[in-house]
Formats: C-alpha cells, sequence, structure tokens
C-alpha cells in the first residue's frame, strides 16, 4: 500500500508543478489553490508512504515521479522543447528511480 500512496503522492506532485506555473507568480486564484491543495496532499502522502518505506527511497521517487512527470507536461501541454540532452536526463532520472527500488 506504501507503493501506491507514493506513487499517488507522486501524480499529485505534478499536478501542484503544473499549478504553480499557471499561477503566474501566485497572481491567479485558482491555480494557486490547487497548487496548495495538491502540496498539502502530495506532502501528506509521502509522509504515510514513508511508515514503511525507507526515507532516501521513498524521497527519490517521490521526487522522480515530479520531475520526469513535469517534464512530460512541459513537453506535451505546455509545448516546451525536447532535446536530446533533456531526453537523456529524463532517462538518467528513471534509471536512478529503477536502479533505488531494486536495491
Amino acid at each position: 500500500m506504501a507503493w501506491v500512496l507514493l506513487f499517488l503522492a507522486g501524480l499529485l506532485e505534478i499536478i501542484w508543478a503544473y499549478a504553480m506555473k499557471q499561477s503566474h507568480g501566485f497572481s491567479r486564484f485558482l491555480p494557486t489553490f490547487v497548487m496548495a491543495v495538491a502540496m498539502i496532499g502530495s506532502f501528506g502522502l509521502l509522509a504515510v508512504s514513508m511508515r514503511s518505506l525507507p526515507l532516501g527511497t521513498a524521497y527519490m521517487i517521490w521526487t522522480g515521479i515530479g520531475a520526469i512527470g513535469a517534464f512530460a507536461v512541459g513537453v506535451w501541454v505546455l509545448g516546451e522543447a525536447i532535446t536530446p540532452q533533456r531526453l537523456i536526463a529524463a532517462l538518467l532520472i528513471v534509471a536512478g528511480m529503477v536502479t533505488m527500488k531494486l536495491s
């Protein structure tokens, strides 16, 4: 169950990162509100998952899901550039997450 909660926490991290971008420096209420709610939920689920998962593993997987998810949203939703360097960086993050999960 801890892994499911951690995955959900990572999804909420993607949501709050995107909402933060859409808030335009906290000048728009609804995206700022969504960001705050998603942040609280993300941190809460991360904390609960850490009851049974090691700190380093949980934190790395959580940030990795958020980083890869935010990268994907940036590319697919916001039209950000896909460069070889960015793809390599994303693959390295995924490789680190897999290695941490297997260790």
